[in-house]
């Protein structure tokens, strides 16, 4: 059967908006998702939540995007991109006040993960929504560029947010702030016109079971492992997650429509977008998400000032992204992931060696350089993850993406935890806190620079640049 795309969005207004609430969105969630990068401190102390659970505390949100970005692409694309993105504005709203509210970290963990749940609707369907309404050419590279521009900005002012009434109101205010803010995105979908795939595909639960259940054993070994790694449960837990992320491969590749069509790694564009998406994760995010709340402990910084400083990280980053769609159209999208990738692994070299005795701005120029790379990253991977896919699957390519992202932040935030654990000997001292991140640090430069090899693509030709989302 034929596959009937809906007509594009024409009218100046419905495309500025089906820009600025993607957008909008972005920003809301991605603040929400770094807020606890330097409160993590004091919500742990106000909850009662001892080391092993602040792992949690903090990267809990990333198993609800895990779980849900794909099913959310798919219901998007199936049901109606304006529709899910309005629930999950109103799902958002709740679950940032059931966060607010939590006696505990067993209910602020549960409400952060619907939290992600909710945020991988406004995700998905707003990258879906951006991509109907911009089909292509230099319109869409600077559309995804601006979106990418709000991802690095949510990270910029998260941390901000969120610590400024730690030391008057409590970590709770940005939670009830959150929720308030949602109400209006779920009020203002109805300015964008709904769009949908031709055809449906129907809901992958098999496909959802498996991923949310091999990432969450992984996650959960991972965390366990920082007190040893050769005990039973640790092992256990590893291999089932190589069992049920195996078992994802095989329902994906059976399924005549699943949540991702796993055959379009064969498409160098796609395949390029999903490694540097989850070695995003893994390397850049679950590093600074974990360095953030060290530095407190390190440099003796308070949690604005440590969120302060990572505006020489998250806001270099910001600009760069803005800017990115003016880049001269032979530097395609796998060239600004790959020299993205490349800065990313550089800036966090320079910051090695850093530790009791030095100062913030001995970190500064290595945050920039990085910010740099997250820039031209973020904005490379949200036109890979729209331009590499069928235009009629475009929120199933940005679910995909994310997917690959917040599953690497994931697993990231617990292994960098891990190698830093193992690195500092278990010791709460500045001095060997020091050390263990100077190895994950390490780690985490070496991934990057060898995604950046990975991803660049060969030399090529003008067919290349549109083949590759430009």
């Amino acid at each position: 059967m034929a596959t009937v795309l809906p007509p594009p969005v024409r009218t100046a207004g419905a495309r500025r908006a089906a820009l600025a609430l993607p957008g909008a969105a972005t920003l809301l969630a991605l603040m929400n998702y770094c807020a606890p990068m330097t409160t993590l401190s004091a919500t742990a102390a106000g909850l009662g939540a001892g080391e092993a659970a602040r792992i949690w505390l903090l990267g809990g949100i990333n198993l609800g995007l895990t779980a849900t970005l794909l099913v959310a692409g798919s219901l998007a694309d199936d049901h109606g991109r304006r529709r899910v993105f309005a629930l999950g504005a109103v799902a958002l709203a709740l679950a940032s006040a059931l966060c607010a509210a939590a006696p505990n970290a067993a209910v602020f963990v549960a409400g952060r993960i619907a939290q992600g749940a909710a945020s991988a609707a406004l995700l998905a369907a707003g990258l879906g929504i951006l991509g109907h309404a911009f089909p292509g050419g230099a319109e869409r590279t600077r559309a995804t560029g601006v979106w990418g521009a709000m991802l690095s900005a949510g990270i910029a002012l998260g941390p901000i947010a969120a610590s400024l009434p730690v030391q008057t109101v409590g970590w709770r205010s940005w939670y009830w702030l959150a929720a308030v803010l949602a109400v209006p995105l779920a009020l203002g979908a109805r300015l964008v016109p709904e769009s949908r795939a031709g055809r449906r595909r129907g809901l992958d639960l098999p496909g959802a079971l498996t991923l949310t259940a091999g990432v969450t054993a992984l996650m959960t070994a991972l965390t366990l492992g920082r007190g040893g790694w050769d005990g039973p449960h640790v092992i256990g837990l590893l291999i089932v997650a190589a069992v049920l992320l195996a078992a994802f491969t095989a329902v994906e590749l059976r399924r005549r429509e699943p949540m991702v069509d796993l055959r379009l790694l064969r498409h160098r564009g796609f395949a390029a977008a999903s490694l540097g998406a989850l070695m995003t994760g893994i390397a850049v995010i679950g590093m600074f998400s974990y360095l953030s709340s060290v530095l407190e402990r390190t440099l003796g910084l308070t949690p604005l000032g440590a969120s302060v400083l990572f505006v020489s990280w998250s806001g270099v980053a910001f600009a760069v992204a803005l800017q990115a769609g003016r880049l001269p159209v032979r530097f395609t999208a796998r060239h600004r992931l790959a020299v993205g990738m490349l800065l990313s692994g550089a800036g966090q070299a320079m910051m090695l060696g850093a530790g009791p005795g030095d100062t913030w701005w001995r970190l500064v120029p290595g945050l920039a350089v990085a910010g740099v790379g997250s820039g031209l990253a973020n904005a490379s991977l949200a036109a890979l993850a729209v331009g590499s896919v069928p235009a009629d699957r475009a929120a199933m390519g940005s679910g995909a993406n994310n997917t690959a992202r917040y599953a690497g932040a994931a697993i990231g935030v617990a292994l960098v935890a891990a190698i830093a654990a193992a690195g500092a000997g278990h010791s709460a001292s500045p001095e060997a806190l020091a050390h263990g991140v100077d190895l994950a640090l390490a780690v985490t430069a070496a991934l990057s620079l060898a995604t950046a090899l990975a991803v660049a693509p060969a030399r090529g030709s003008a067919r290349q640049v549109l083949d590759e989302g430009r």
